[in-house]
């Protein structure tokens, strides 16, 4: 800037300033005997033109008819002047020479000694005008500076080249506390001692950023400066403040301006609502209630409150439900979460127990609070309760209270270079009541969030540990190990399953089974699965049929579909059971033969004793549900010591490697020579989950096949005729003198006299007996007919029916199983007791 625009700028004398305004030298007549070059520059008339004539050549009064200018324009209440001698301050209408007409404000001045002389000719006042829109103009300059200096609520304030304050406006006045007067000459380090800058890149004090600004003359804006004024030592407060250089018209430096602009309020208000984003963003990270009771507490200390504590109900930390409403006492708390600048600040709370170190107890210890605390009184009403500084906000979910939270305020100390979302120390205002409701209630969503969590969890843990095996019993055909994996430890259940089921004939039947989704409803579901496939499984059915019949009932209408009551079936149901898999093998020790079935399962791995892995080709049948395509089974004999495995296809399938990949990787495992059960499962999931976490849940079921030894089964075929029943009673009593079973002879014969006669009344031959001598004594009549018997009470007057009811008591277990060439009745017998001694 130029230095005459600069003094342009800068000068603020009036447009009335006779300095430069049109000014007129009047004599006593109104005759005009002066003209100032600024006259000549207004009217457009020279000198020459304008003095000897008269004032009302150029200027007249304002017309009757003609309108004021708008009151907005004007400086102040103003009468339309009066038509008389021209005196004062008047609008006037002024005419140019080149006909325009203009609006004009003049003021006339008396001259000193005018009445001396001849008075009609000697100068007797001067009249000084000035176009009506400049002289508005300015007005609105002085009130401007006016509303800066006494209304304006930005501090403002004027030093020297010393750094002494010279000027300062009414609201700088105000936060120092004293009239200007007071401390007029002060440095700025001296009225705010304290004070320092907080905008990262500058310097930290007043005293460095006003010589930086007088050096350079650059203006420094928005600055943030905390500290605590003089009119309010206690509170720290944050300004923004910008500061720029003084110069005179010549380009002199005389001093700097500093603006500052209280944002204190505004400040903690944008600290509040990020540290409420905050909270929102990092609290119930994890479906955890303790986790998220501490991470309130760590999260408000010390922004917020000088500590916090977090009290839950019992019911809810533990076992996920809600507490009962009314007094502490009544909601047994446990203190779940603690934080504090100050360790030793007093807690009402008493605790019921410390509980020994270690133990749930000390861990999170009980709490009760006396009657009538902030706290009682919290959960009596079930609302906030605000007394001094300490602040009780119930943790609210619905009708329910899940516990508390306290903050707590103290005097807090000086902290260096951090800021401090809280004003008073020790108290908490409308804004920060109604912050911390808001985040106990953001709190206590995801406390329920967690609670429900919980519940649901324990729910389904409860609900596999009832239905997936825990300790599978000894098998005469298997040796056992398995293995079951979560999809995570976080939800702990899902929809993988497997069994392991006792047949007749000490037949076992081996089943993995894989539900979509994980939870309590997919663990639902593989509960139905699994009790269905055990059902169907006693009925001694074929693997085949076993799959039809169980893919028939997952494919059942959708009106017999379990659903609400008088309502839709479940939607889950239907999106859980439809595509679920099954793989179901029966092995047979007498006969070393395994015949497997599967529905939409991956085939199973078979380990010969030599070391040969192979995947047998099982025809593939449809996922569960689907419907349309038969089953088909595979029958293979296992030579002794053969291993079985049946797993899910989380075992072998992972993000970073296909199926393949990992069939490969398992059969590398299995095929170790000499490794037991146990540990061959152990180094397949080390293998295959190496982090013991999957996308998706993980079974495997290992068998090892033995075989029963030759003196343990004895068979004979015999006739379709009456004779049989005698020939089968003695090869039976023979048989069990043999095995040193003679105390069972009785029942037997009378087992097998029964069964062979059946056989040889109602179905055709030949017969075979066959008695198997394993944990219990098995007793198995096979013939060519498909029609099974039925237990039935016999009337009095019935002449026959008895037999099969009579068989029923003397032994444990009876049941008929098909073959392709007939049917099996089998019966089961328990051994006497071994006396000792």
């Amino acid at each position: 800037m130029s230095a005459t625009r600069a003094a342009d700028a800068a000068d603020f004398r009036g447009p009335l300033d006779i300095a430069r305004a049109a000014t007129v030298v009047l004599d006593g007549r109104d005759t005009v005997i002066g003209w100032s070059p600024a006259a000549a520059e207004l009217l457009g008339y020279g000198p020459d033109e304008a003095v000897g004539r008269p004032l009302s050549a150029f200027l007249s009064p304002l017309p009757v008819d003609r309108p004021l200018p708008a009151a907005s324009d004007r400086p102040g209440p103003a009468d339309r002047p009066d038509p008389g001698p021209s005196s004062g301050n008047e609008i006037r209408l002024a005419r140019h020479r080149d006909g325009r007409e203009l609006l004009v404000a003049t003021t006339m001045c008396p001259l000193a000694g005018a009445a001396g002389g001849d008075a009609a000719e000697a100068p007797g006042r001067v009249l000084v005008a000035a176009e009506l829109g400049a002289l508005r103009q300015w007005e609105s300059q002085l009130a401007l500076l006016q509303g800066l200096a006494t209304q304006s609520p930005v501090g403002l304030a004027i030093y020297d080249t010393r750094l002494r304050l010279t000027w300062s406006n009414t609201a700088y006045e105000r936060e120092i506390g004293k009239p200007l007067a007071k401390y007029r000459g002060q440095r700025a380090d001296q009225l705010y001692s304290g004070g320092r800058f907080v905008t990262p890149g500058y310097p930290q004090t007043l005293d460095a950023v006003m010589h930086h600004v007088l050096d350079t003359g650059e203006p420094i804006l928005d600055l943030h400066f905390q500290g605590r004024p003089p009119s309010d030592p206690g509170t720290e407060h944050l300004w923004s403040c910008s500061y720029y250089r003084l110069e005179d018209a010549h380009g002199h430096v005389f001093g700097v301006c500093e603006d500052a602009f209280d944002i204190s309020d505004r400040y903690r208000a944008q600290q509040r609502l990020a540290l409420l984003v905050e909270v929102g963003r990092r609290i119930g990270t994890v479906l955890d209630v303790v986790t998220t009771a501490e991470e309130i507490a760590e999260m408000t200390v010390p922004e917020f409150a000088s500590a916090v504590r977090v009290d839950i109900a019992r019911v809810t930390v533990m076992s996920g439900e809600l507490p009962p409403s009314g007094s502490s006492a009544a909601m047994d708390l446990l203190r779940v979460g603690e934080h504090s600048v100050d360790p030793g600040m007093a807690d009402p709370g008493e605790p019921l127990y410390p509980g020994a170190p270690g133990t749930q107890a000390h861990r999170y210890p009980p709490v009760a609070y006396p009657p009538g605390s902030p706290q009682d009184r919290s959960l009596a009403s079930g609302g906030l309760v605000l007394d001094d500084n300490t602040l009780v906000v119930p943790l609210r979910v619905g009708g329910s209270v899940l516990g508390l939270v306290t903050f707590l305020r103290s005097p807090r100390p000086d902290t260096p270079g951090r800021t401090v979302a809280h004003g008073p120390a020790n108290t908490f205002d409308n804004g920060e009541v109604a912050l911390a409701d808001e985040l106990a209630a953001r709190a206590a969503v995801c406390i329920d969030n967690a609670r429900r969590f919980t519940r649901e969890r324990s729910a389904s843990l409860a609900l596999q540990r009832q239905l997936l095996p825990h300790h599978v019993p000894p098998q005469s055909a298997v040796d056992i190990a398995y293995r079951y994996l979560p999809s995570d430890d976080v939800t702990g259940v899902g929809g993988d399953w497997f069994d392991v089921i006792p047949l007749s004939g000490t037949r076992v039947g081996l089943v993995v089974g894989d539900v979509v989704g994980h939870g309590l409803q997919a663990a639902a579901t593989m509960g139905r699965l699994r009790t269905s496939v055990r059902a169907f499984a006693q009925l001694d059915m074929a693997p085949d049929e076993l799959l039809t019949r169980l893919d028939d009932l997952v494919g059942q209408p959708l009106e017999e579909r379990p659903g609400t009551r008088n309502g839709p079936a479940s939607d889950a149901y239907d999106e859980l059971t439809t595509g679920a898999t099954c793989l179901y093998a029966v092995y047979d020790p007498v006969s070393r033969r395994c015949v497997m079935a599967r529905a939409g399962h991956l085939p199973p791995a078979v380990v010969h004793p030599d070391g040969r892995v192979m995947f047998p080709d099982l025809p593939a049948g449809p996922p569960l549900g689907l419907g349309g395509l038969p089953f088909e089974s595979m029958e293979i004999e296992l030579p002794v010591g053969s291993l079985l495995a049946l797993f899910t296809d989380g075992l072998v399938e992972a993000r970073d490697h296909d199926i393949d990949q990992g069939l490969d990787a398992l059969g590398r495992v299995l095929g170790a020579p000499g490794t037991s059960l146990e540990e061959l499962c152990d180094r397949a999931v080390l293998e295959l989950v190496p982090d013991a976490t999957t996308a998706d849940d993980t079974a495997l079921l290992l068998a090892r096949t033995r075989q029963l030894d030759e003196g343990q089964v004895a068979e004979w075929e015999l006739p379709a005729a009456a004779v049989a029943v005698g020939r089968a009673r003695e090869l039976a009593t023979r048989q069990l003198g043999l095995w040193g079973l003679e105390e069972l002879s009785f029942a037997t014969e009378l087992v097998v006299s029964e069964l062979v006669t059946n056989a040889v009344r109602y179905a055709g031959g030949p017969l075979r007996l066959r008695l198997i001598r394993d944990r219990t004594l098995l007793c198995e009549v096979a013939d060519t007919g498909h029609t099974s018997p039925h237990l039935r009470h016999s009337a009095e007057d019935d002449e026959g029916g008895r037999g099969l009811f009579i068989v029923a008591q003397l032994v444990q277990r009876w049941g008929t199983r098909y073959t392709p060439a007939g049917k099996t009745i089998w019966t089961e017998q328990a051994f006497p007791p071994v006396e000792f001694g």
